[in-house]
């Protein structure tokens, strides 16, 4: 991956160009973002311009046999470290996902948790870093290099670690190994340890600008992915994800504004069923949604990014949340959200859900 493969952010590659330049190389980075803007291709482009035997002033040169390495996410001083759902936890490691991981980032280095855990065909359990990666780490970490002149860790998700495997990686940054960098992609940093972000220089990785989004795509599908490459593609892709979402908020309104718990209760049942990504994903969803419908009230366009589906159903729906409402309903769903992602019972967060939006959604 070479900075000239990451769509726009070109301030941050200018910021890391120039700290390679001035010798100023923090040995642990924490890229900041929201899923699709680019964090995870600019920290390999970022690990392969540090080992590059012919940088130029603005890249890697792509040719050498480091770079070459680095492009097949093969070299032996780049070592990953990321989320995947185990039968045996006791026993789990990254490396035994290696291949499987190399070929889903080579095949699109922009991607969220739910389009790798679809790819490794698990979407029931929640994909997590488990203690045991810890221990390979510090026994990686206890090797010299191979031929680079640093050690790279690239640590996705640091906030899905086993709570034991982060209170040891606090222990590795307070006292990092020479030549080491590490680089820290993460979606939600304030579930980290607060000590391990104090130990890092934290980048904030924003949305990929219109006019670089419009290189790659339509400007009807720049104005609706709103930054994110990931979701530009879904989009693109017609994969029918978002469809499947609509539905399912539409069936949750239904439910909701005729008061039929009955009906609720089939409906939080099913979505749990398929598993804690696809929920956390119908949340994200639905959040969405719900500030598309209070947005329609303000009548700016401009505001709005919502699908030619969805309009219909926006029209008529959009009276039901208002400045009355909007703060409660989107707490719910943020708690809904955060309660998966702790492993409580799908379908009573759901059910209740549900209830608690009884309450604030009439019509």
């Amino acid at each position: 991956m070479q900075f000239k493969d990451v769509i726009g952010q070109e301030t941050l590659k200018k910021h890391l160009l120039k700290s390679v330049k001035e010798g100023r190389i923090p040995h642990a980075h924490l890229l900041w973002e929201s899923e699709g803007y680019g964090a995870f291709p600019l920290a390999l482009a970022y690990a392969q311009y540090l080992n590059c035997h012919h940088r130029t002033e603005t890249d890697s040169c792509g040719e050498c046999p480091s770079c070459r390495q680095f492009s097949n996410l093969a070299h032996p001083d780049l070592h990953f470290i990321f989320p995947f759902a185990a039968d045996k936890p006791q026993d789990a490691r990254c490396d035994q996902m290696l291949p499987t991981w190399r070929e889903f980032v080579k095949a699109q280095p922009y991607f969220g948790l739910r389009q790798w855990m679809a790819y490794t065909g698990e979407t029931t359990k929640k994909g997590m870093i488990y203690s045991n990666e810890s221990e390979v780490l510090l026994s990686k970490l206890q090797l010299k290099s191979y031929e680079a002149d640093y050690k790279t860790i690239l640590i996705w998700l640091p906030e899905t670690m086993n709570a034991s495997c982060s209170n040891k990686l606090l222990k590795i940054l307070e006292e990092p190994p020479a030549g080491t960098v590490f680089l820290l992609v993460s979606e939600h940093p304030e579930q980290l340890l607060q000590t391990v972000v104090s130990r890092t220089q934290m980048l904030r990785v924003g949305p990929v600008d219109a006019e670089s989004m419009s290189q790659h795509f339509s400007p009807e599908i720049v104005h609706l992915a709103g930054g994110s490459v990931t979701q530009a593609r879904q989009l693109v892709g017609d994969e029918g994800e978002n469809r499947a979402y609509f539905e399912l908020y539409r069936q949750l309104m239904n439910c909701v504004v005729t008061k039929n718990l009955v009906a609720l209760k089939s409906w939080s049942e099913q979505l749990a069923g398929s598993g804690r990504e696809q929920i956390a994903g119908f949340l994200e969803y639905a959040q969405h949604l719900t500030r598309e419908a209070f947005i329609r009230n303000l009548n700016n366009e401009q505001l709005s990014y919502y699908n030619p589906y969805e309009n219909e159903f926006l029209q008529k729906f959009m009276r039901c949340i208002h400045t009355g409402n909007i703060e409660r309903v989107s707490e719910e769903w943020t708690r809904a959200h955060r309660e998966i992602g702790q492993n409580a019972n799908s379908k009573l967060v759901l059910f209740d859900l549900g209830l608690q939006l009884l309450t604030q959604i009439k019509l």
